[in-house]
């Protein structure tokens, strides 16, 4: 598996395409697991190892999926954001009051360049996907399938390959997610769920007409959090001294402080956190480069103070989570290579 930088890929010329995500199948766990999927494993000598944006999140990474555009361009940067001149956090996976989504991301997407060069798009998954915030923002273009089994998804993406001789499919799985977040991914029930990608990825590549290749990709990794390593900041409110919004998620906290406050916080956090984790401020991180380059209207979405777990931690706040996300095993949004490592396999075309 080769690692490479951005923007380097050399994929095989292929009149059809379909595009596999599927969410939290990270690089590391892929090898680790790999004696469960042997046909992931059968890839994995001509795949790319990539990384995803900053954080490891599914809305940053379906931004830069959807547009190729860095985080601090498309302006999805983080699973809870501020919306700058309202003071309020929301979600971006449901997006419930949330900003207009064509005005949050106005760039094109890759969806709607390719039908403008007059190629067929289809993206496939779940119904309530269609429409929504999320999706409207980074993966707008093409028409849009609904399929809830797996199975039924390669059908619909075999389905829509052999209505055009020029496609664009791209199909969407979530299972592995989830189950890696309430089991953990070092759960048999993580397994078990990667060998049934396994045998559907297998399924699809052997009923694609022979012009189509097949990437597979996803949007982050995930490491598992034992529950007595979690921070909770509704019992230690001297963290929350100077926050106005806590955003962000358990393992990339972003917090938005009261003028002037960013450095006394970023102090306090320092001290409670040590070494397992990294505090920076905002500045700082965009000068990094994590960011990629930020639009001026971005900037004010992301954290005064930023707070990467690097160790087997994370920050919760049981006054205001829900107890089923307090449960979560595996987490992800932070900085280090198994959350950050994502596997692109290729299977070109068998004619071009």
């Amino acid at each position: 598996m080769d690692a490479i930088g951005p923007s380097v890929l050399d994929l095989p010329p292929a009149r059809r395409t379909v595009v596999v995500l599927v969410d939290g199948m990270g690089e590391q766990l892929v090898r680790r697991r790999a004696g469960h999927a042997p046909f992931l494993r059968s890839g994995l000598g001509t795949a790319y190892r990539l990384e995803c944006g900053y954080p490891s999140t599914t809305a940053t990474s379906m931004g830069s999926f959807g547009t190729g555009l860095p985080p601090g361009a498309h302006g999805l940067v983080g699973y809870e954001m501020l919306v700058p001149g309202e003071d309020r956090i929301f979600n971006a996976l449901s997006w419930q009051d949330g900003p207009d989504a064509r005005r949050w991301q106005p760039g094109d997407t890759a969806f709607e360049l390719a039908e403008r060069e007059g190629i067929a798009v289809t993206r496939i998954g779940p119904g309530y996907f269609d429409g929504s915030g999320l999706t409207t923002a980074a993966l707008r273009g093409g028409s849009f399938v609904a399929a809830q089994a797996l199975s039924a998804r390669v059908d619909a993406a075999v389905t829509a390959l052999r209505r055009s001789p020029r496609a664009l499919i791209y199909l969407y799985w979530g299972d592995l997610d989830k189950v890696g977040h309430v089991h953990g991914v070092d759960s048999w029930e993580w397994t078990a769920e990667l060998e049934r990608v396994d045998a559907a990825l297998a399924e699809l590549v052997s009923r694609v007409p022979a012009d189509t290749s097949v990437l597979v990709t996803a949007d982050h990794g995930m490491v598992d959090v034992p529950f007595e390593r979690r921070v909770d900041l509704a019992a230690e409110p001297d963290l929350l001294v100077g926050v106005r919004h806590v955003g962000g998620e358990p393992r990339a906290v972003q917090l938005y402080t009261q003028p002037g406050a960013a450095a006394d916080v970023a102090a306090a956090w320092w001290a409670r956190l040590g070494s397992d984790a990294r505090v920076v401020c905002r500045a700082d991180l965009i000068a990094e480069g994590m960011f990629g380059p930020v639009r001026e209207e971005v900037l004010p979405r992301i954290g005064d103070v930023l707070v990467n777990a690097v160790a087997e931690v994370a920050v919760v706040d049981s006054a205001r989570m829900r107890p089923e996300l307090l449960r979560l095993v595996g987490l992800h949004g932070s900085v280090t290579p198994a959350e950050t490592s994502i596997p692109l396999f290729v299977w070109p075309a068998r004619i071009a």
